[in-house]
C-alpha cells in the first residue's frame, strides 16, 4: 500500500558496500540504465557509496558513489557518480536529499560530476557549474589506414610506477587506489612508447553491451588514437569511448572508424572553477561515474 504522506527525506542514508552490488545493478535497471555489475563492483570497492533502502522493502530507493582522489583521508578532489532514484519514487526530492548529504560529507573538498541533461538542473540548483563536456561515441570499430606510427604494447607489472607517475601529473590528483585495480578490472591494458619512454597508457574493460575504452592518458592526439586502435583491435563487441569534447581530432578519427555519437554529458564542478591537471593529455576517463 502506498503512503503518500511518507517523508522520504526522513529515511536514513547508509553506506553501501560491495555486498550491495546486485541491489545497485537492480536500481540501474529500474531506471532504464544498463545493469553494469562489473562497473558497480569497482566503484563500490574504490569509492564511498551512499544509499537509501526503499520503504516498500523492494531494493534501494536511491544510490550514488563518491570517488576520492588525493592523500588518503584528506582528498583534494571527489567525483560523484551513479546518482539514481527508483522510478516509483521519482520527483519527490530524493535526489536532492542525497546530494545534500554528499555535499555535507565533502565539506570543503571540491567536487566534480558528469551530468545528463535531466540531472543538470538539480546540480545547478545546488551550486555546481559547467566547466566542460564529454562526448560518448559507440559502434563497431573498423581499423583504417594509415596505421598509427606510435608503438604500443601490453602493460606489465614493471610499468605500474611509471603509469602512476604519468597519471598523477595528467589527472592532477593521486588516484593510485583506482589505477592499481586496472590490471584485474580491465581486459587489456596497454602503454604507448617512444624511444623506450612511456608517453601514454589506456585500458579497455567489459561493460553491458559494449567494451569501454578508459582511462586514456596520452601525450597527444597521435598517441591517443594509437592506443585506442590497439585496444579496440581485439574487441568482439561494440566499442565505446567517452572523449573530452575539446579533443576534436580524436572525435573525428573515431567517427571515421565507425563509431557514432551516443550522448553528451556536461562536466560540472563544485567548490572549484576548473579541474586540476592537464586536459590536453587527458582524453577519456576510466568511467564518467568516477570523473
Amino acid at each position: 500500500m502506498s503512503t503518500p504522506s511518507l517523508s522520504l527525506s526522513a529515511l536514513p542514508i547508509r553506506r553501501l558496500t560491495p555486498r550491495d552490488t546486485m541491489l545497485c545493478a537492480d536500481l540501474s535497471h529500474d531506471r532504464g540504465w544498463p545493469r553494469e555489475e562489473h562497473k558497480w563492483g569497482l566503484l563500490l570497492a574504490a569509492g564511498t557509496a551512499y544509499g537509501m533502502d526503499a520503504p516498500d522493502g523492494n531494493g534501494l530507493l536511491s544510490a550514488c558513489v563518491v570517488t576520492s582522489y588525493g592523500p588518503p583521508g584528506n582528498p583534494d578532489l571527489q567525483a560523484v557518480g551513479m546518482v539514481l532514484v527508483a522510478a516509483r519514487y521519482a520527483r519527490r526530492g530524493v535526489g536532492r536529499h542525497l546530494m545534500r548529504h554528499v555535499l555535507a560529507e565533502a565539506g570543503s573538498t571540491p567536487l566534480t560530476l558528469h551530468a545528463t541533461a535531466n540531472g543538470r538542473p538539480l546540480y545547478e540548483e545546488l551550486g555546481f557549474k559547467t566547466v566542460g563536456g564529454v562526448e560518448s561515441l559507440q559502434g563497431t570499430f573498423t581499423p583504417g589506414s594509415p596505421q598509427p606510427r606510435i608503438a604500443t604494447r601490453p602493460a606489465t607489472a614493471e610499468d605500474l610506477p611509471t603509469i602512476l607517475h604519468l597519471d598523477g601529473a595528467v589527472f592532477g590528483s593521486d588516484r593510485t587506489h583506482v589505477i592499481t585495480r586496472l590490471p584485474a578490472f580491465a581486459d587489456r591494458l596497454r602503454v604507448a612508447e617512444e624511444r623506450g619512454r612511456i608517453i601514454g597508457y589506456g585500458g579497455i574493460w567489459p561493460n553491458t553491451g559494449a567494451e569501454m575504452v578508459g582511462p586514456l592518458i596520452a601525450r597527444d592526439t597521435e598517441t591517443a588514437v594509437a592506443l585506442i586502435a590497439s585496444l579496440a583491435a581485439g574487441a568482439t563487441r561494440p566499442v565505446r569511448v567517452d572523449v573530452d569534447a575539446r579533443h576534436e581530432g580524436v572525435l573525428s578519427w573515431l567517427r571515421d572508424r565507425g563509431l557514432s555519437p551516443s550522448f553528451h554529458n556536461d562536466v560540472m564542478t563544485y567548490g572549484t572553477t576548473d579541474l586540476p591537471g592537464d586536459w590536453t593529455r587527458r582524453f577519456a576517463p576510466l568511467t564518467v561515474a568516477a570523473g
